[in-house]
């Protein structure tokens, strides 16, 4: 099982350059960043983890700018997004920040998706909450296209292009991790997913979602298919139990703090999880 970092890279965190290269050299698999493209002030939707929504969800850096500075001074540290709202995005421009993110890391980029949370924030997006799992998944289909046909079409519901160019290609399988935790996410993971990113720490019911998963995607004749956990405040205890579970990869998510202060929390994890 492969141990990785999360974080959210803002204006007062530690550097994501700097974390990049402390993770590599301490031996972690992978550095994943949130994101959000902005945080409207209406505060209409509750925050899914009760009281008052955190600074930094305002604050994220781009994740295609910080995990290039990062892919750009790293040699073997993978690089995804945690999650990317696909949603807030047009899918020809963000095919394109992708597939160049991909070539410039030499194919570490791992693609964790979202559909959203925040209502407004899709709002301001031209995105209906009611419509946001169709939307997700015709953005993702119209990126594979564009990621692999000379000439890329699409035409759905929500997304709709005419026959066109678009280099680069990404010159390596992109794969697109999906997060959730809802009744219908396993289902949408073996539907237009490579893998599944949930929250951890859930108990019992991760491994009853995880042996749905895995029937499910043996009922389809699918591969196994990879699951990487969201997991704050990791233990030993907690990595033994998700290795013992068949995760693929367990991420460690790291507080909004101080830069010193995060340094000495990667630096502890390394010498008790790795």
């Amino acid at each position: 099982m492969d141990i990785g970092l999360v974080y959210f890279p803002t204006d007062t965190s530690l550097d994501p350059v700097e974390l990049g290269q402390l993770a590599e050299d301490r031996g972690f698999e992978s550095l994943f960043v949130t994101e959000h493209t902005h945080i409207p002030t209406s505060r209409r939707t509750p925050y899914p983890a009760g009281g008052e929504l955190p600074a930094e969800y305002a604050r994220t850096w781009d994740p295609f700018v910080a995990l290039s500075a990062v892919a750009a001074t790293t040699e073997r540290l993978r690089l995804g997004t945690g999650i990317c709202l696909v949603n807030q995005h047009h899918p020809i421009t963000l095919a394109k920040a992708v597939a160049s993110l991909q070539l410039l890391s030499g194919g570490r980029f791992l693609f964790g998706v979202g559909p959203g949370w925040n209502v407004e924030e899709m709002e301001d997006h031209g995105v209906a909450g009611d419509d946001r799992f169709a939307q997700m998944r015709e953005r993702i289909e119209a990126m594979r296209v564009l990621w692999t046909a000379e000439e890329a079409e699409y035409h759905g519901t929500h997304i709709d292009f005419a026959p066109t160019w678009q280099w680069p290609k990404p010159g390596h399988h992109v794969p697109v991790l999906l997060a959730g935790w809802g009744p219908t996410v396993i289902d949408r993971v073996l539907d237009h997913a490579d893998g599944w990113i949930p929250i951890g720490g859930r108990g019992p019911a991760l491994a009853a979602r995880l042996e749905e998963l895995r029937a499910k995607a043996e009922a389809a004749g699918r591969e196994p298919v990879p699951v990487t956990i969201y997991q704050p405040g990791p233990r030993p205890e907690l990595v033994a139990e998700y290795r013992d579970l068949g995760v693929t990869r367990i991420l460690c998510a790291l507080p909004a703090e101080a830069p010193a202060e995060t340094r000495a929390r990667v630096e502890r994890y390394a010498r008790t999880l790795l």
